[in-house]
């Protein structure tokens, strides 16, 4: 907790440091450092252990050291300059390390060496040879220097983090292997599939999960009300099947004197599931999600079921009667009566599915990792064993796996119950807050909620510097004659403010775009930039209207006059609405006897 609460402590200089770098201005630098400090929702984040405060730790390091880079534009290849880019590229990997939101300030310091380069090329008095040097550095610096550190992090992840843990039917049965404790580390099973065995079969798209059935049926109205088949992420006994011949029992096949027989590629067979001794089935109702797709249920009593429950086994590029390998054969099954192919579509079934994974029997003959599986858990006692070290994956496909399968998961996030979301149209206008603990009036109430005032100053900043910018834009285009210091603050506007609006834009409208579910606190990141926005606009502003005042002791007066207003006015704010980051005790806030009665300034907020 120390840890993330020094983190977010860092925000404040960070912040101070690359507005006074932009504006060249004390005043903006420290109206931005006020904003942070006595911002409630700032506080709340960062006195828990979380990874935000982390993330904006690196984010807005990343946007200092670039600033300070630009800022030795004169003097590249000095030591400065040397030591600022580094450190960009080092408080890059470390964002990205923290959550993929990281690759946002990605963008921004791409944009931002794009446009550096850019102008560096229309330099004519340097050299070609000159501009490849800054090429060069900046490549090592930005995108070999980060993406090392981001990979040398994962290494460490991966030896560090090397045991089992509930999540691993997320990751393939090779990656599996790796991780002590998990059944298939260190393990020895039979190599070849035989009749009799009871095998586990993992989809083969990036967490796509383990072939599973339970006792409960599909509802009415979802095609056939037969038992539910699934694939489920999580190891469970559900996972298991029994291997049986398709016109007949293997009863005679546990008896430990007869003959071995192995499943061979091209066989007919069933599938029995083994808690419930219903068979893997499928017919032409129509898939419980997927359209087009046909229904895969449990049916039968004891094994015994109709010729719905034959299945022809093939593997992905060997010939027919070729064994099939444990782990190593990439296998379908071709369902005998409709010819489709059994697969995972990859979409999560709703309640009455348990949240599970949609399994089909498609009838587009398509070879995808939807419809590939392999074997993973394989018992029988008649075979002789074999090691699995033959299939340790290489530190390349384990990284590569383990993104895929975090982004999925990522992309996959559903709320719970009694979950509070939001959009992001919410977030500018503070319009919801997010319980962190405590429920009732007995309970010590935590609730994450900008300070209203700083949050709808930036938000009506934001409009005042589009103005801005635009009336300066024309003003410029137009030829208007400009004093040096108007010159100076146009200059602040445009670059500075385009730099910080820029990242908050970055930061702020590709969630618009997701379609995973969304909370509260994602905008913290952009609404560092909007703050570092306030600073730099009000000053710009202020500035501008003071150099039509005289003298000029009437200007500073009006400046500081305003300046000290905006101060009090966030002060004023954080004393009312600090029980919120510091916690509450008492009534709740729509009680007229609570402390906290008439600061709901909006129904939607939930103190």
């Amino acid at each position: 907790m120390m840890f993330c609460a020094f983190l977010g402590s860092c925000l404040v200089p960070f912040a101070y440091l690359t507005v006074l770098e932009l504006s060249k201005s004390l005043p903006a630098a420290l109206l931005t450092a006020f904003i942070l400090i006595f911002d409630t929702g700032c506080i709340t984040l960062s006195q828990y252990i979380l990874l935000d405060p982390i993330l904006m730790f690196f984010l807005m390091g990343a946007v200092l050291s670039m600033v300070k880079c630009n800022s030795c534009a004169d003097r590249p290849f000095s030591a400065s300059w040397w030591f600022w880019l580094s450190l960009t590229g080092v408080n890059l990997a470390g964002a990205m390390g923290v959550k993929f939101v990281g690759l946002f300030v990605v963008l921004l310091v791409g944009l931002n060496t794009i446009y550096d380069l850019w102008d560096l090329l229309g330099n004519l008095s340097l050299s070609l040879v000159m501009f490849g040097k800054h090429l060069l550095a900046r490549v090592l610096c930005l995108i070999v220097l980060p993406l090392a550190l981001y990979t040398a992090m994962f290494a460490v992840h991966f030896a560090v983090l090397n045991k089992s843990g509930p999540g691993d039917g997320f990751f393939s049965s090779a990656f599996q292997s790796q991780l002590i404790g998990n059944n298939l580390h260190n393990v020895s099973i039979p190599e070849h599939l035989a009749y009799g065995s009871v095998i586990t079969m993992k989809n083969l798209r990036m967490a796509g999960g383990y072939l599973h059935s339970h006792w409960h049926l599909y509802p009415e109205g979802i095609g056939a009300r037969q038992q539910q088949v699934t694939a489920y992420l999580h190891k469970d006994l559900n996972n298991l099947w029994i291997i049986k011949k398709h016109d007949s029992d293997t009863a005679d096949l546990s008896d430990p004197l007869s003959p071995v027989e192995f499943v061979r590629h091209g066989d007919i067979i069933r599938l029995e599931h083994k808690e419930t001794s219903r068979n893997l089935h499928s017919h032409q109702h129509e898939a419980p999600l997927t359209r087009k797709h046909f229904q895969v249920t449990g049916y039968g009593i004891n094994g015994t079921g109709d010729s719905n429950d034959f299945w022809r086994i093939e593997v992905v590029g060997r010939k027919t009667g070729k064994l099939i390998k444990v782990l190593r054969s990439q296998i379908r099954l071709i369902h005998v009566a409709t010819g489709c192919i059994l697969g995972s579509s990859g979409k999560t079934l709703p309640k009455w599915g348990w949240e599970q994974v949609e399994v089909t029997c498609t009838p587009y003959l398509k070879e995808t990792p939807n419809s590939l599986w392999n074997f993973e858990d394989h018992i029988n006692p008649k075979l002789p064993n074999i090691s699995l070290d033959v299939l340790k994956p290489s530190f390349a496909e384990i990284l590569l796996e383990s993104h895929m399968v975090m982004i999925r998961g990522n992309s996959g996030l559903k709320p719970k119950d009694n979950e509070v979301t939001s959009k992001p149209w919410h977030w500018p206008i503070n319009y919801q807050g997010l319980r962190f603990s405590g429920v009732n009036e007995t309970d010590y109430r935590v609730y994450l909620l900008g300070n209203p005032v700083i949050w709808w100053l930036n938000l009506v900043t934001m409009g005042l510097y589009f103005l801005i910018t635009v009336c300066t834009a024309v003003a410029l285009k137009r030829g208007v004659q400009l004093t040096y210091e108007l010159k100076e603050l146009s200059g602040v506007v445009l670059r500075g403010g385009g730099q910080i609006t820029l990242g908050w834009l970055l930061h702020y409208l590709p969630f618009f775009m997701m379609g995973r579910v969304l909370y509260f606190h994602h905008y913290f990141p952009a609404m560092l930039f909007s703050s570092m926005l306030t600073g730099i606009t009000w000053d710009s502003l202020l500035k501008f209207c003071a150099g039509f005042l005289s003298p000029s002791t009437t200007a500073r007066k009006v400046y500081g006059g305003v300046f000290l207003a905006l101060v009090l006015l966030i002060l004023y704010s954080f004393y009312l609405f600090h029980p919120l980051s510091y916690g509450m005790i008492g009534p709740m806030a729509s009680d007229p006897s609570s402390p906290m009665a008439g600061l709901r300034w909006m129904d939607s907020w939930e103190f």
